[in-house]
């Protein structure tokens, strides 16, 4: 009698569960049931469409680059409709902003063709796979004259692509134009004989920096999601300043470099003070590139395999606010900048404060001698023979605030460098994250560095010092705009330690989230 009053028990669990699974889960209309009948009037299901991928808002070229190959990957757009869009948007803002100076539009929409060939072939895609870019004429793009902003160079072909311009290729970038420079590279301001002067886009009254003018005039105005440029002395930051855009000046050796159209190997310390980088609208941007761009080349002999990406410190990040030395005049826009920096990097987490950072004046005062030298032992005469008289007053501005230097007072500047480099690699240990001025003043006029030897002196020293002395220390630095003043884009430098390009980046990043990007508002101005 247990054993059927149990069964019976079992058996109603059983019908219950059922009556609750189907009370539950009704069947919908057009699923068959498991008899095989259809309910009366059911309909044939429709099988379900995916979804087709998104494209992000508005126009392709006012896309980030993390968008662009994210959308051409996905098919949300094609590489050529990418290309023609930066290649309408050059053709409308380029004539009065002359950023970009040799027009490479045949080439690629050649390069975007092969581009959606590959991807509907179901190929490997690269990190930029059909992102527009352009490139800075003074390394070597293959085929075409490395004019480097001289005329006389017209000879200068390159016989293959520089590293830099190789790594980006490689990873499905299309170069769209190359960039204006100055002569040989070498002022702060984007003006030559060659090709004129670069307009930049914000306001036709303050230049565009330099060396690498072209480049941020370009990226900002939405020429190419991603410049390339390089800095021996501020050539990333400074435009990126001036055209309110993100960069990152990479560690010594952590892209690689080399024209094989140059006549001599370049000197030791130029080399090792010099870096190539991107400047872009948005972080994200810069981080991609970063990692296009720092692929192995044999060529260069300082290239270093450093992880991009290391130990991340024990938080909160302390950030040293650079205080300023006392015969630098500040503006007060500049010192609103910082603040508002700072503020943004505290609600973010970081712990900031005002401290003195290891003699930046020794610093900026070894980078000058060394460069200097440098530059009069094996390149000025030359140099002199082909340039323009702006070229000329630039450079003796520059050449004015160094110290002549004989070979015992060159080995001991070299010396010096090592120890500022271990002082700051030590200050690091406390402070992982530097935040600094670009400049403490409003950004000059176009041409500001002809107007005298002092003032060159007055732009270098009391202005930009912040940034010309991190090369000598072969550091990461990192540029975000913060704000805009009259109208005029302000940014702030995140110097990090070596190999360290990921602090900088997410100090930079983290401002960037609060302050916007503020290139939206130019094109706003711009339409």
């Amino acid at each position: 009698m247990a054993k059927k009053a149990a069964a019976k028990k079992i058996a109603s669990k059983k019908k219950s569960a059922t009556k609750t699974s189907r009370r539950t889960f009704p069947a919908r209309k057009g699923v068959v049931a498991k008899s095989g009948a259809k309910k009366p009037g059911a309909k044939k299901a429709t099988p379900r469409r995916p979804a087709s991928p998104r494209r992000p808002k508005g126009p392709a070229w006012q896309w980030s680059a993390v968008e662009t190959a994210a959308a051409i990957r996905s098919g949300a757009i094609s590489a050529v409709e990418t290309v023609e869009a930066h290649l309408d948007r050059m053709r409308t803002v380029n004539p009065k902003l002359n950023a970009v100076v040799v027009d490479l539009s045949e080439e690629a929409l050649k390069a975007a063709h092969a581009a959606d060939k590959q991807r509907a072939r179901g190929g490997a895609l690269g990190l930029l796979h059909g992102v527009p870019i352009t490139i800075k004429e003074n390394v070597d793009y293959e085929g075409r004259p490395n004019f480097n902003g001289v005329p006389a160079n017209k000879g200068l072909i390159a016989p293959s692509d520089a590293p830099v311009v190789r790594n980006l290729k490689k990873s499905g970038a299309i170069v769209i134009g190359l960039t204006n420079t100055p002569e040989f590279s070498f002022r702060g301001f984007t003006d030559n004989p060659l090709h004129g002067l670069t307009i930049n886009p914000w306001d036709p009254n303050i230049t565009c920096g330099g060396s690498s003018g072209g480049a941020g005039s370009a990226v900002a105005a939405g020429i190419g999601t991603i410049a390339h440029g390089n800095d021996i002395g501020g050539s990333l930051r400074w435009p990126a300043h001036c055209n309110g855009v993100a960069t990152i000046k990479p560690t010594q050796g952590r892209i690689p470099a080399f024209n094989a159209s140059a006549t001599a190997e370049r000197p030791m310390l130029a080399h090792l003070m010099s870096a190539q980088g991107p400047l872009a609208r948005h972080v994200a941007d810069v981080r991609l590139a970063l990692e296009a761009m720092s692929q192995r080349d044999p060529r260069d002999p300082w290239w270093v395999p450093a992880p991009l990406v290391g130990e991340k410190p024990k938080g909160p990040i302390k950030v040293a606010l650079a205080k300023i030395p006392e015969d630098m005049e500040v503006d007060p826009s500049v010192t609103a900048a910082l603040r508002q920096a700072a503020d943004h990097l505290e609600r973010s987490g970081y712990r900031v404060s005002e401290v003195e950072v290891p003699d930046i004046n020794g610093v900026w005062q070894t980078w000058c001698d060394i460069i200097t030298n440098e530059t009069v032992v094996m390149q000025e005469a030359g140099m002199l023979k082909v340039t323009s008289e702006d070229f000329h007053k630039a450079w003796g501005g520059m050449k004015a605030k160094a110290n002549v230097l004989d070979l015992k007072a060159w080995m001991q500047a070299t010396a010096a460098r090592s120890g500022h480099i271990r002082a700051w690699q030590l200050f690091f240990e406390d402070y992982p994250v530097v935040l600094a001025p670009t400049t403490v003043k409003p950004t000059p006029g176009p041409r500001d560095d002809t107007v005298s030897a002092e003032r060159v002196q007055e732009i270098f020293w009391g202005e930009i010092r912040f940034i010309s002395a991190i090369n000598v220390l072969g550091l990461p630095g990192a540029v975000v705009p913060v704000a805009l003043h009259d109208g005029k884009p302000i940014g702030v430098q995140l110097i990090a330690g070596r190999y360290r390009e990921d602090l900088a980046l997410d100090a930079a990043a983290a401002i960037e989230k609060r302050a916007g990007v503020l290139t939206h508002r130019l094109w706003e101005r711009m339409a």
